[in-house]
């Protein structure tokens, strides 16, 4: 006889779109309350509550211009979290996430620097980090290691080579904010005359949200799809039903060190400029929207449009402790608590699920 509790976990687990909106949508709501109480109690510095609402400009934080901002700053989270869902999904996972996302944009910027199109900058870019997927993979099924250990080992890697190339400094070039890849992170309203309003998110924004929709088929609808779900549920049974299990994971990491080296683009185009100390501990965020979004440690489970909306709420969660003043190390331990209490509930989910 089933018990309410099971109940609940299989009802969450026919749906598992829920439980990362129902999250993101708590987030959100949490700090429109605590800005509005900020704003009511910041005139009387004297009160208890002085110390955790400091005096700022007043602001709602549900406002047009902070959603666009939102979107804008996910953005280079959640394409990072496209690539990420696919490894996860299929029993890996990638500490260098954050290296490689420095090594792409260095590599861009000094394509660009010397003089190359903008585009053609870019896709070296991404070529770069797909061939650090493709070593990840290569070294992952070729000598059976554990993925935990050669990403880590990668992740001092990329960072080295990132600063290498850029001879340990930022990597200027000569394009204006509405120039060639630039304008994937700018507002539109700074490509000329006409009326577009300062809260309307980039074309960064549009690419994302087609890249989930082509990610959300592949892994849905294609053989590709399905033979990675096999792969991160029980790697032997794959392999016995002749899927081809270590040229699959070397295309796992390739796929996602792709979205990873794009996510390094849109890093380049926000800063605009290549920085080789930029992106640490992005691997975290990315990690802990995609096991936000549903996604299990484990493998065989996962969801794009949960991972983008995992990264909705972690962006929602630093943009709102900026704007309540918060200091960066109390952002660093929000961000470290959501991991464990998103590893927390992926464990309870899957019990109950057994």
């Amino acid at each position: 006889m089933s018990t309410p509790s099971l109940h609940r976990l299989s009802w969450l687990k026919r749906y598992p779109l829920l439980g990362p909106l129902f999250g993101l949508l708590f987030v959100l709501g949490l700090f429109e309350i605590m800005v509005y109480v900020r704003h009511l109690y910041s005139d009387y510095p004297t009160e208890p509550w002085a110390h955790f609402f400091p005096l700022e400009p007043r602001y709602n934080f549900l406002t047009a211009y902070t959603i666009g901002l939102t979107l804008t700053q996910t953005v280079i989270v959640a394409t990072g979290a496209l690539g990420m869902t696919v490894i996860i999904v299929a029993g890996g996972i990638d500490l260098s996430a954050g290296s490689v996302v420095a090594l792409a944009s260095v590599i861009s910027a000094a394509i660009l620097r010397s003089g190359h199109s903008s585009w053609l900058a870019a896709l070296a870019g991404i070529l770069s980090a797909m061939l650090v997927g493709a070593v990840n993979g290569g070294v992952i099924s070729g000598f059976r290691m554990m993925p935990f250990i050669v990403t880590l080992g990668m992740m001092g890697i990329a960072r080295g080579l990132a600063k290498w190339v850029g001879d340990n400094q930022t990597v200027n070039y000569n394009f204006k904010s509405t120039e060639g890849v630039n304008i994937l992170m700018n507002n539109p309203a700074q490509l000329g005359s006409w009326d577009v309003p300062l809260w309307v998110p980039p074309s960064g924004v549009i690419v994302l949200l087609l890249l989930t929709v082509v990610m959300s088929f592949v892994l849905n609808r294609s053989v590709f799809g399905r033979h990675v779900f096999a792969l991160g549920s029980n790697e032997d049974t794959a392999r016995l039903c002749g899927l081809r299990t270590r040229l699959l994971k070397v295309g796992v990491y390739v796929l996602g060190g792709l979205f990873i080296g794009l996510a390094g683009v849109f890093t380049l185009a926000r800063l605009q400029q290549g920085d080789p100390t930029v992106a640490t501990g992005l691997e975290l965020e990315i990690i802990a929207a995609v096991v936000i979004g549903g996604a299990s440690l484990t493998g065989g489970v996962g969801s794009v449009w949960g991972a983008v909306i995992g990264a909705l709420m972690m962006t929602a969660l630093k943009s709102g402790a900026v704007q309540m003043g918060w200091p960066s190390y109390v952002q660093e331990i929000i961000i470290g608590l959501v991991i464990v209490l998103a590893v927390g509930v992926d464990k309870i989910r899957h019990r109950g699920g057994s």
